[in-house]
């Protein structure tokens, strides 16, 4: 008589054994096999929808295309451990899940994928001053710079996708407020806001000069609505023009 499966402490150990297929799995020949358990089974169908599907791709997303009850964190966390280490890692990023090769091995495409596109310096402060500040109205992007804000800056980050229109400023002319984006998350590979470099880091990297340190301040944003903040309108959003002039410095 078979003994009983002993309880397992750790429940990282378990998680771990539900994506472990049994030895019997793969015999073909056998009869009565043990079937593959139900995590490993909903793995092989995460790893093949963040494979294939060449987007990354939402908790939520996941758990529409797996079987009913299934614990897709259980599963997430079970595959991000299975592959940690390996030349392919699963990482998540904005809010949604991909794989991505290591970033010690980044070098071995350095000379096959196409240069990432430069931004001007004018809109790059634009972009740090709308990721720390947000929601940040156009006037007061140009407060925190010191200079005008030309058409093409915001232009080229709204192109690009990294800023967005999120609502709009309770107070005279209801100017828009903008925030920054999923894509902004996802292509500096960020989990949420909160992992925006802080003053401790910005010190360690040696961007805060030691003189006004004790005077500086780095915003935390949370992306939550401000209370002076009404949220966008139908069509507020897709058909927002910019009437700027000028040029900036």
């Amino acid at each position: 008589m078979s003994r009983p499966p002993q309880p397992v402490a750790d429940p990282i150990m378990r998680v771990e054994d539900a994506f472990t297929p049994p030895e019997s799995a793969n015999d073909m020949g056998g009869e009565g096999g043990a079937a593959i358990g139900p995590l490993h089974e909903a793995a092989r169908i995460a790893e093949a929808l963040l494979f294939a599907g060449g987007e990354p791709m939402s908790a939520s997303a996941l758990a529409e295309r797996m079987p009913p009850g299934t614990d897709v964190a259980a599963v997430l966390m079970g595959l991000k451990r299975t592959y940690a280490g390996r030349g392919v890692e699963l990482v998540e990023a904005g809010g949604a899940w991909r794989f991505q090769s290591a970033k010690d091995l980044a070098r071995l495409f350095a000379e096959t994928r196409a240069a990432p596109r430069r931004l001007p310096k004018a809109a790059m402060e634009t972009l740090a001053v709308i990721a720390y500040h947000q929601p940040v109205t156009r006037a007061e992007i140009e407060d925190i710079r010191g200079v005008s804000l030309s058409r093409g800056s915001l232009d080229l980050l709204l192109e690009i996708g990294w800023v967005r229109p999120r609502g709009r400023r309770r107070s005279p002319g209801k100017p828009l407020t903008f925030g920054t984006t999923e894509g902004f998350l996802s292509h500096f590979g960020l989990v949420s806001l909160d992992a925006l470099p802080g003053k401790d880091d910005l010190k360690a990297a040696g961007l805060i000069d030691p003189r006004v340190e004790a005077a500086f301040d780095v915003p935390r944003p949370d992306g939550a609505p401000a209370a002076d903040e009404d949220p966008l309108e139908a069509g507020d959003a897709a058909f927002y023009v910019d009437y700027a002039g000028g040029e900036e410095e």
